[in-house]
């Protein structure tokens, strides 16, 4: 984040001087945006973490957005679907986001959640790919990201003809990086693998007495 190019162009009477280059020293501040998109109310929601993007991260997103927004509009659910990509911080075979998911999901909102990762290479074919990102990527194409509170405004800016809206929150929250969950620790979970293709497909249980 900083006053650094942002491929594009966009219409205005005057022109922004910015640097050539991203050096990172450079640099106001890291943004790590993390998206949820909500398929069947077409509504958006973007997480830009000061910190790290670690699974930690992605999984207290989703809690973040099952507290404020989802059960709101699902207040009879017991089951969540999540499509994830297979690598990131929410990754096919990240024993952290599993974990994180299970705490801060699966066990704090009583919640059946499954999660079904498209394969190595496929992420396009995620619908949040195509139908969130791309479209905050061409409405702030051509503009600096030069402050949170720009980032924000943009994203929350973003809209389609289809009806696509996006919410936007901050999260100055530390996250730390390098967390290891043991194999005890893994066998605590109430994760059941899918006969389907197991490594990609599974559901997470709410456990009774977690501790």
């Amino acid at each position: 984040m900083g006053n650094f190019k942002n491929n594009g162009q966009v219409w205005s009477c005057e022109s922004t001087p910015v640097k050539d280059h991203d050096f990172r020293s450079e640099a106001l501040g890291m943004a790590s945006p993390y998206g949820i998109l909500d398929l069947l109310t077409n509504q958006g929601s973007v997480f830009v973490g000061t910190s790290h993007d670690t699974p930690e991260f992605a999984a207290s997103n989703v809690a973040n957005w099952w507290r404020d927004f989802g059960r709101r509009h699902y207040s009879n659910a017991s089951e969540l679907l999540i499509l994830a990509d297979s690598g990131g911080s929410n990754g096919a075979r990240v024993r952290t986001w599993k974990y994180a998911l299970q705490e801060q999901v699966a066990d704090r909102f009583d919640l059946e959640v499954t999660v079904c990762h498209y394969p190595t290479g496929a992420s396009k074919w995620n619908p949040i790919e195509h139908r969130l990102f791309s479209e905050i990527s061409k409405h702030w194409a051509g503009q600096p990201l030069g402050s949170y509170q720009t980032i924000l405004r943009l994203i929350r800016e973003t809209k389609t003809e289809s009806g696509l809206r996006v919410k936007s929150r901050l999260i100055s929250r530390h996250f730390e990086t390098g967390k290891k969950i043991s194999p005890e620790q893994m066998a605590q979970l109430s994760l059941l693998k899918h006969p389907v293709l197991p490594d990609w497909n599974y559901t997470l249980y709410p456990r009774e007495n977690p501790n």
